[in-house]
């Protein structure tokens, strides 16, 4: 992953589109500021999210906007586990993706080049080149709380993808079962009552990995003050700054990285 992002080569934005449980999210983005250069499509994610019917949708995104994007790439994000263009794991979306050769799927429904990844990564590639941890020149660890925790692990500008930090063991249970934000709304706790549990869980990344800084993002971080600062970590831990917008902006900037270095096996 190279330092600085490219364009599309055309000078035109980018388009970066995220899949989630509930909606699929797309916009053209500036790669120069990180911003969107029109308003975002969000269609509903079909009751049967297969990946023949979730390629429609994308399909409908991607028409939307081609008058936007030429013949530029075209940047996907999919909750689960995505290696060499397959996905391996499926969270909030139908079990056949597991093991689905996904990319290929999207390439013929759309018949030109898209590069698909996992959702927490290209959060956490945003929020480096644009967000909480920019020009930030150490590790950087990126977890989104949500219905689960997802996880980005950057150093120095560059992604170790499919980090999955959020199914590590903490006391004997998965972590995300323990500490996500979403079993936190599930069992009505405050937020004195949720922060023991992310203290720990935290105190484990921490013991393990050693970041410099750790952003915290997903849509809990938008009351970030109400638990964040009752946090007691060695390393610095700030909210998220692009929310919403940070999966479409970093799959943009990672597809634009491929087209520029598609040498580089992924």
């Amino acid at each position: 992953m190279s330092e600085t992002p490219v364009t599309s080569g055309t000078g035109r934005p980018v388009l970066g589109i995220d899949i989630g449980g509930s909606g699929i999210k797309g916009a053209p983005v500036d790669l120069s500021t990180g911003l969107f250069a029109r308003e975002r499509l969000r269609i509903d994610t079909p009751a049967k999210s297969t990946p023949a019917n979730v390629a429609k949708v994308v399909a409908e995104i991607v028409s939307h906007f081609a008058e936007d994007i030429g013949d530029g790439p075209i940047g996907v994000t999919i909750p689960a586990v995505v290696t060499h263009g397959q996905t391996r794991s499926a969270a909030n979306i139908d079990s056949s993706w597991i093991d689905a050769p996904a990319e290929k799927v999207f390439e013929d429904v759309l018949q030109r080049d898209i590069y698909l990844m996992n959702d927490a990564d290209a959060a956490g590639v945003a929020e480096v080149h644009y967000g909480a941890a920019k020009d930030h020149p150490g590790l950087v660890l990126v977890t989104t709380l949500g219905t689960g925790i997802g996880s980005a692990l950057i150093y120095r500008g560059v992604l170790v993808p499919n980090s999955e930090l959020g199914h590590i063991e903490v006391d004997g249970h998965d972590a995300e079962s323990r500490a996500s934000s979403g079993v936190k709304e599930k069992n009505g706790w405050s937020y004195s009552e949720w922060v023991p549990r992310l203290q720990r869980y935290y105190e484990v990344l921490e013991g393990l990995f050693w970041p410099d800084l750790i952003v915290v993002g997903g849509g809990v971080s938008k009351k970030a003050e109400k638990f964040l600062p009752k946090l007691k970590l060695k390393s610095e831990i700030v909210p998220a700054k692009l929310l919403n917008s940070a999966g479409i902006v970093g799959a943009a900037w990672l597809a634009a990285d491929r087209k520029a270095h598609p040498e580089v096996v992924r």
